[in-house]
C-alpha cells in the first residue's frame, strides 16, 4: 500500500502531465469574418445571385443597383483577376460607378482548380446572359452592357469583347440571350499566350504556372488549347470598342501583350485606345486613382450612355 508521500507525488505528476497537454494543444483560432461590403447611400446592394441553376458554388454575382430610379440603367460588368486560381468579386473596385448612373455587377467564375478552360469565359458568358434576362428585375439597359476586368479579368473581358458574334462559349441556360458586350476596360490582361513580350511564355514546357494550369497542360503540348483561350486570335472587326490599360513596369504580364492587342484592333478598324501608365507595376494601386477612375467613367459613358 503506497504512503500518503507517495500518491502526494503521483497526483502532483499527473496534474503536471495535464497541464503540460493542455498547453501543447493549439488554442482554436476564430475563423476570418467574410469581408462586408460597406453600405452605399442610394445604392441597393444584392449579394450571391446564382447565375447559374444548380450550378457551382462560385457561379454567383453582386449587384449594386441605384435606388430612386424609373428608367433602366446600363449595366458595367466586374470580372476579377488573380491568375485564374484565386480572387473574388468583393474586391470590385467600380462598385462606386453605381452613383454615376450604372447598376454595376461583380462575379466570381469557376477557378482553374474546379474546371480548365473555357469554363472561365462560359461563365463570364453566362452571367452576362443571365443579367439580360433579369433586365427588368433589376433595373438593367440589356443592350448597354459594358465589361471590365484586370489580369486576368482582363484576359477574361477581352475574350468577351472580342467573341461578341459567335457562339462557341455559350453554354447553358438564357441561350436567348446575346452575350455580346458594348465596351471592354481592359487592365493590363494576357492576350496572347503563343507570343509572349520578349522571352518565351514560361507556360511553354512548365506546368506551375497560372496559364498551363488554366489550359491543363503546358502550352508546347497543347498549342491550339493555347491558341482557343488567347483573344487576339477572335480580333475582327465586329468586336467591341476597348480602353487598355498597362504599367510600363509589368513584369507579370509583359506591356507586349496590350500593344498587339491594340494593334490588332486597330488593323480591324476597331476603336482602341492604349494607356501606358509609366512606372505602374502590375496590378499598382495606380490604376485606382482617381484621374484614371474618371478616365474610365469617361470611357463608359462615352459607349454606353450617349
Amino acid at each position: 500500500m503506497s504512503s500518503p508521500l507517495v500518491r502526494l507525488v503521483s497526483s502532483l505528476l499527473l496534474l503536471s502531465c495535464i497541464g503540460t497537454l493542455h498547453a501543447q494543444s493549439p488554442t482554436p483560432q476564430p475563423s476570418a469574418p467574410p469581408i462586408k461590403i460597406p453600405p452605399m447611400p442610394g445604392v441597393r446592394q444584392v449579394f450571391d445571385v446564382p447565375y447559374v441553376t444548380g450550378g457551382h458554388e462560385a457561379q454567383k454575382l453582386d449587384l449594386y443597383i441605384p435606388e430612386n430610379t424609373k428608367s433602366a440603367l446600363p449595366l458595367l460588368v466586374y470580372i476579377h483577376g488573380g491568375g485564374w486560381a484565386k480572387g473574388d468579386k468583393n474586391g470590385c473596385p467600380g462598385r462606386g460607378f453605381a452613383t454615376h448612373g450604372y447598376v454595376v455587377a461583380s462575379l466570381n467564375y469557376r477557378l482553374s482548380q474546379d474546371a480548365i478552360f473555357p469554363a472561365q469565359i462560359e461563365d463570364c458568358k453566362a452571367a452576362i446572359r443571365f443579367l439580360r434576362a433579369h433586365a427588368s428585375e433589376y433595373k438593367i439597359q440589356g443592350d448597354r452592357v459594358g465589361v471590365w476586368g484586370g489580369s486576368a479579368g482582363g484576359h477574361l473581358v477581352a475574350m468577351l469583347g472580342t467573341t461578341g458574334d459567335i457562339r462557341d462559349f455559350d453554354t447553358g441556360a438564357n441561350l436567348d440571350q446575346p452575350s455580346k458586350v458594348q465596351c471592354v476596360v481592359d487592365w493590363y490582361g494576357p492576350t496572347d499566350f503563343l507570343h509572349w513580350g520578349e522571352k518565351p511564355n514560361p507556360a511553354l514546357d512548365t506546368l506551375n504556372t497560372g496559364i498551363a494550369k488554366l489550359i491543363g497542360g503546358t502550352i508546347t503540348e497543347n498549342p491550339e488549347k493555347a491558341r482557343r483561350a488567347s483573344p487576339i486570335y477572335f480580333v475582327k472587326k465586329d468586336a467591341a470598342p476597348f480602353l487598355i490599360m498597362h504599367g510600363d513596369k509589368d513584369t507579370l504580364v509583359p506591356i507586349q501583350q496590350s500593344q498587339i492587342l491594340d494593334a490588332a484592333l486597330k488593323k480591324v478598324g476597331v476603336e482602341c485606345k492604349l494607356v501606358v501608365i509609366p512606372g505602374a507595376r502590375h496590378a499598382d494601386p495606380i490604376f485606382k486613382s482617381e484621374p484614371n477612375q474618371a478616365l474610365i467613367l469617361q470611357f463608359f459613358d462615352q459607349h454606353l450612355k450617349q
